[in-house]
């Protein structure tokens, strides 16, 4: 008895070691009954891409296509569509415009034929009719300049314009989106002074569109860092210019002086719906309330940034970033679905922190696996404790819960473990979760184990493709989950 009181503090220590290393249970509860509101799916219905003329090619249809299988993906927003390498505007000797709509139709074509409408960007400028031939430092050379002759440009967009409701039909044209320019806040639009200057081609932009078509939905101004939303609004008032909606883009890595212009440190998983939360207040604070607030890009990073758009770190960034903009957007674009992606060039290595949801070879990322498994979210949002999880019910009463474990890229994070308990539902419930971390559902570790090749072989790109699709799944209530994972618990009746 003695030598057992010995050794007894020893083992009550270690005991205790092994509990606070132990983590605890974080409890889920849940009425299956509890008040909810309805939830549109505003963070899969469109998404960026590559420029225009990228869209022709096999494997940017073929991600497309992917895309389409397992999210709700509705419209496409490119850059570019005016770009000299799409050929539609060009110059006789005379200096008299004319048209050329082949690759414009191909384009375009090609989109409606994989059921994608498209958000139209209209940019950039094209050479001839550029003021400046000064290019943008995109590796593509757009012109960013203002135009030469505005009325050469106020033609080229009503020509554009009336050429697809002609080819399409004004029902359908009139689901689409017209954006004016892209970031014209920044090193995207060179005219002097910003702000006014844009506003000057918005305002012959518009009214170009709706010459076309009264029924056409136009808007901007297509800022970077969520700027210019409420002077857009009054500028249009006061000239009476036309304005569907309002557009604007963040990152997560955007800095709090150039969004709100104070000196605070946002942490990433807090800017964009921050920024959120501002372009709603004000449109709300002005005299067009209702008008619809598109975010047109948004993402984690606007670098190449290896350890978040290409890991499982996005999985449990994404779900909190639906969590708190909930309510508050019509629709946000994330930036971009593919790696078939060429601002900074070719392409060289299939990991090198791509915007891209499907990286190169298309290898889908882990990010990828957290939309698809999003999207199987309800269309109701129940009421729940907790910041790590959004509670859904389907039509069909069934619930989809997304649990997740946030921890910054750069850090490791520690392991937490859910037990989520729905009061209402019959014995007979059954839970099963699937789950996306750094060892499943994410080809990134792989790759890094064969040395990180920047030109796969074959059989390397279907080890790959087999990694990016073993996701785990778990059966029961209670779920344990590592730094950067995101899981979907789907509990059913029947």
């Amino acid at each position: 008895m003695k030598i057992h009181n010995l050794f007894r503090p020893a083992a009550l220590a270690l005991c205790a070691a092994l509990l606070a290393q132990a983590p605890q249970i974080e409890e889920i509860r849940i009425a299956a009954n509890a008040p909810a509101h309805a939830f549109p799916h505003f963070w899969e219905q469109m998404y960026g891409s590559g420029r225009a003329i990228l869209s022709l090619r096999a494997d940017y249809r073929r991600d497309v296509r992917r895309m389409k299988a397992s999210t709700a993906i509705q419209y496409i927003r490119f850059h570019a569509i005016f770009h000299d390498e799409v050929g539609l505007y060009n110059e006789d000797a005379k200096g008299k415009p004319f048209y050329n709509f082949s690759y414009v139709d191909q384009i375009y074509d090609g989109l409606r034929a994989d059921g994608i409408r498209p958000f139209v960007e209209l940019s950039f400028m094209p050479r001839q009719l550029a003021a400046s031939d000064q290019p943008h430092a995109f590796w593509y050379k757009p012109r960013v300049s203002p135009p030469k002759h505005y009325n050469k440009w106020d033609d080229m967009v009503y020509q554009f314009t009336a050429h697809l409701v002609e080819r399409y039909g004004i029902d359908e044209v009139a689901q689409w989106y017209f954006e004016v320019w892209n970031e014209p806040n920044i090193d995207f639009w060179i005219g002097e002074p910003k702000q006014s200057t844009y506003f000057t081609l918005y305002d012959h932009t518009a009214r170009a569109v709706k010459r076309a078509g009264a029924r056409l939905r136009v808007g901007g101004p297509a800022t970077a860092q969520a700027a210019w939303i409420a002077p857009m609004i009054q500028h249009c008032l006061d000239g009476n210019v036309p304005l569907d909606f309002v557009s604007t883009h963040v990152y997560g890595n955007d800095s709090a002086k150039d969004v709100f212009g104070t000196d605070e440190k946002i942490p990433r998983s807090d800017m964009v719906a921050r920024s959120v939360r501002k372009v709603y207040d004000e449109v709300k604070r002005s005299q067009r309330p209702t008008l619809p607030i598109i975010w047109s890009e948004y993402n984690a990073s606007y670098s190449n940034e290896v350890p978040v758009t290409d890991s499982a770190f996005m999985g449990p960034w994404m779900a909190n970033n639906i969590r708190l903009c909930d309510g508050l957007t019509t629709m946000m674009s994330y930036w971009t679905f593919s790696d078939v992606f060429e601002e900074q060039g070719v392409v060289k290595t299939p990991f090198y922190g791509g915007y891209g949801l499907i990286a190169e070879g298309g290898v889908p990322k882990a990010a990828f696996n957290a939309f698809a498994m999003l999207h199987r979210l309800g269309d109701q949002r129940l009421e729940v404790n907790g910041t790590s999880v959004l509670a859904t019910k389907r039509p069909d009463g069934s619930l989809a819960i997304a649990l997740w474990n946030y921890a910054p890229p750069e850090g490791h994070g520690t392991p937490r473990q859910f037990h989520v308990t729905v009061d209402g539902l019959p014995a007979t419930a059954r839970f099963r979760s699937e789950i996306v971390d750094p060892q499943h559902g994410s080809a990134l570790e792989v790759w890094q184990a064969m040395g990180g090749p920047a030109f796969p072989t074959q059989q390397q790109y279907r080890q790959l493709q087999a990694a990016a699709t073993k996701t785990a799944h778990v059966d029961g209530a209670s779920i344990a989950l590592p730094a950067h994972a995101l899981a979907l618990m789907e509990i059913s009746t029947r």
